[in-house]
């Protein structure tokens, strides 16, 4: 949990840095990599974090500039980056502009449990992290170049005159 808005912040602009990496790196084409027949795609994972953004900040009386939880996959890589921008920047200046570190501590019914505020930012951050672990999967499987977020990717070793740490 957050105890200072600006922990949070901070916090909110490194991760989405990160995952902005992740969604510019998709293709069109690989946004219908699965794992298999059963399971979400590429494409689905990327969007289902964009939406749930707005949806998860409604439920502590936030109204972030984003896609409805029901809202298609658009048909493009560039459309679901396009949409993760604009609801993260939303999500952090809504949070700048109408709350204060104060209202951290305040309680909301989310999924049926009492949440802090607090609680509540920290469970967004923490479900777009499980979902970027997945994406980075499903883009090494679409054959694409995963970029570095905490350090160097596999392929980015070289860049740095070092080769990649055993397997």
């Amino acid at each position: 949990m957050y105890r200072k808005l600006d922990d949070f912040l901070t916090h909110w602009q490194e991760h989405t840095d990160g995952t902005g990496k992740l969604m510019h790196a998709l293709t069109d084409a690989s946004l219908a990599q699965a794992v298999g027949e059963s399971h979400r795609t590429l494409g689905r994972i990327a969007w289902h974090i964009v939406i749930t953004i707005p949806e998860m900040l409604a439920g502590v009386g936030l109204k972030a500039d984003g896609p409805a939880p029901e809202a298609p996959v658009p048909a493009t890589a560039k459309a679901i980056a396009a949409a993760y921008a604009q609801v993260t920047r939303s999500a952090a200046e809504l949070i700048r502009a109408n709350w204060a570190d104060a209202i951290l501590d305040v309680e909301d019914d989310m999924y049926g449990e009492r949440w802090t505020r607090g609680t509540t930012l920290r469970a967004v951050v923490n479900h777009e992290i499980h979902h970027r672990g997945q994406m980075t999967v499903l883009m090494r499987q679409a054959g694409l170049k995963v970029p570095g977020i905490f350090g160097p990717a596999l392929e980015a070793w070289t860049t740095y005159g070092m080769a990649a740490p055993a397997i």
